[in-house]
């Protein structure tokens, strides 16, 4: 099959599926997963898909967002490098507000022993993963509870971090970039994270390089909102200069 009939196939099976993922592509054709990833991006150049994680969605569906066990699974390596980086940003004492966000949700797991935070989410995983910290004070926010990322939202949740001021926030997002600022798929998810930002006086986002460039429906903010972004080594070193121009200090793992 020449490239050209592949490419075609793809997007039909995009379009019929409302995604495809590049091992499955590659196994079908009989294919390298680094030919897939050259289709997808040519297709995506095209605009006929847009590049997600681990595959491809067809243009248009900025309202696409995975489940939890999918986005725990994707680029596991480079989640466990970030969080393990963002240890360094907590503080000493104080308080910390930790986002819905596989990536943050790792670096609930990676607090060490002898913290003494206050920490407050809207995260079930992330609250669970606390729930047994000895030195941890855990404030769970309530609200309607997501089935997709089980997090908390609406105006419980928004009223809650309206009454906080915290050291700092690690936030996340599914897309980031200087010129679409942070997006995520759902309003709801959206406004609890713009909240989140203006409840604390220090804000670090954790994002995989795989995220930046890409853009979801819900806008909850711009990255210059960020003090500190942490990412992997993924993302160039142009890109970080230009995040970095814009004020943002980048760390990449």
């Amino acid at each position: 099959m020449y490239a050209p009939e592949r490419q075609q196939e793809i997007l039909r099976l995009a379009r019929d599926g409302g995604r495809v993922d590049v091992l499955s592509l590659a196994e079908e054709f009989q294919v390298t997963a680094e030919t897939i990833r050259r289709d997808l991006k040519a297709l995506d150049r095209a605009g006929l898909v847009r590049r997600v994680h681990g595959g491809a969605i067809p243009a248009g569906r900025l309202d696409f967002e995975p489940d939890l066990a999918e986005r725990e699974g994707t680029a596991a390596d480079e989640k466990d490098r970030i969080a393990r980086a963002a240890v360094a940003e907590l503080p000493a004492e104080g308080s910390v507000v930790l986002d819905a966000g596989s990536t943050v949700s790792r670096l609930a797991a990676a607090l060490p022993v002898e913290s003494g935070l206050t920490v407050v989410t809207h995260s079930l995983p992330t609250a669970a993963r606390l729930a047994d910290h000895p030195g941890i004070q855990l404030h769970l926010v309530g609200g309607r509870v997501r089935r997709r990322t089980r997090a908390a939202v609406d105006a419980w949740a928004l009223r809650a971090y309206g009454e906080i001021r915290a050291d700092v926030a690690f936030i996340a997002a599914n897309g980031f970039s200087a010129g679409g600022g942070l997006t995520t798929p759902d309003l709801a998810e959206a406004a609890v994270k713009r909240a989140v930002i203006a409840a604390a006086r220090r804000v670090v986002l954790l994002a995989d390089s795989g995220k930046h460039g890409q853009e979801h429906f819900a806008r909850f903010g711009d990255l210059t909102d960020v003090d500190l972004l942490v990412t992997d080594t993924g993302l160039s070193a142009e890109d970080a200069a230009a995040i970095e121009a814009g004020g943002t200090e980048v760390l990449r793992t």
